[in-house]
């Protein structure tokens, strides 16, 4: 019971902040876009490669729970 628990904590919580994370970073790239349009290409890479970081996390988030429900 406390691992079926666990497993939905882990999942949960760890979805949160890089949801978070990535909507904040979406507001700020694009708010930089509309100030400074040349700098489109730099930011969107920018942008590209800090997505894939924050998606990390949420993945390791995924393995933390599975790994915890083969303890079942």
């Amino acid at each position: 019971m406390t691992i079926a628990l666990a497993a939905a904590l882990a999942i949960g919580l760890s979805t949160i902040g890089p949801g978070i994370g990535q909507g904040i970073a979406s507001a700020k790239a694009l708010e930089g876009m509309a100030r400074q349009p040349e700098m489109v290409g730099t930011l969107r890479t920018n942008l590209i490669l800090c997505m894939a970081f924050m998606e990390a996390l949420a993945i390791y988030g995924l393995l933390v729970t599975f790994i915890l429900l083969s303890k079942m």
